[in-house]
């Protein structure tokens, strides 16, 4: 099963919409696409999880990453749309206080 994923640019924000179940298969698409992102020299990253229906530890990792390779060169990773059943996630693992969260893409942005 293959992640679709849409990027767009919004000001200074690089969005990445995804669609899909991020697990152990669709991952490190994830983590692959995020880090040609940060190589290109984008320092602000959104990535729009309203498409997202179900992710696991392995779509957590990729996006731990992320988070810290754009943090330590003075960039955001931000999250924005989780349903609710994907909130969830980021709120038992304690993430939701490490990664910003938004209700939208449109909040993420400002």
């Amino acid at each position: 099963m293959e992640l679709g994923i849409d990027i767009s640019k919004r000001g200074a924000d690089v969005v990445l919409a995804l669609v899909g179940d991020i697990d152990i298969h669709t991952a490190p698409q994830l983590r692959n696409e995020l880090t040609s992102l940060h190589d290109d020299g984008n320092t602000s990253i959104v990535v729009d999880l309203r498409g997202v229906n179900f992710l696991d530890s392995s779509a957590l990792g990729a996006l731990v990453a992320a988070h810290h390779d754009l943090t330590a060169a003075g960039g955001t990773l931000k999250l924005a749309g989780a349903r609710t059943h994907v909130l969830k996630v980021f709120q038992i693992t304690r993430l939701a206080e490490v990664i910003p969260l938004y209700e939208s893409v449109d909040a993420a942005c400002v």
